[in-house]
C-alpha cells in the first residue's frame, strides 16, 4: 500500500508540472522583447568570449588600439587573429573594431559592440 501511494503521488506530481509547465514558461510580451542592456567599460570585457565581467582584463595592444581578454589563450587570439577584434552591430549590420565600440552588457553577462550611442538607443527602442 505504501509503495502505491508513493508511486500515485510521482505520478501526481508529473501531471501537475507536466500542465504547469507551459502555463509558467508562457512568454510575455515583456520577455520577448529585446533584452535590457547596460553600457560597460571595454576593459572589462574579455573580447574573445565577449563577457563582461567584473573586474579588469588582461589589456592587448594591436595596432595602437587597446583590446582585453580574460586569459593568456584569449591574449594570444587577440593579438594574431584580426577577425576576433571585430564584431557586427546588431542593428545596423556594420562591422565595428571592438576596441572602439560601444559595448552594452546583457544581465548573462554577454554583450553586444555598437558602432555608436544613436545604434545603441535605436536597439533599445526596437518593438
Amino acid at each position: 500500500m505504501k509503495t502505491f501511494r508513493s508511486t500515485s503521488l510521482l505520478v501526481l506530481t508529473g501531471l501537475l508540472l507536466g500542465l504547469a509547465g507551459p502555463v509558467l514558461s508562457a512568454p510575455t510580451s515583456e520577455s520577448a522583447a529585446a533584452p535590457t542592456l547596460t553600457k560597460v567599460e571595454s576593459r572589462k570585457v574579455c573580447m574573445v568570449n565577449d563577457t563582461f565581467f567584473p573586474r579588469d582584463q588582461i589589456p592587448v595592444e594591436v595596432e595602437g588600439r587597446t583590446y582585453y581578454g580574460c586569459c593568456e589563450m584569449c591574449k594570444g587570439r587577440l593579438a594574431k587573429d584580426s577577425a576576433i577584434r571585430q564584431a557586427v552591430d546588431p542593428v545596423t549590420g556594420g562591422k565595428v573594431d571592438k576596441a572602439t565600440a560601444l559595448i552594452a552588457a546583457g544581465p548573462d553577462g554577454r554583450v553586444l559592440y555598437f558602432e555608436n550611442q544613436e545604434s545603441f538607443s535605436r536597439y533599445g527602442s526596437k518593438p
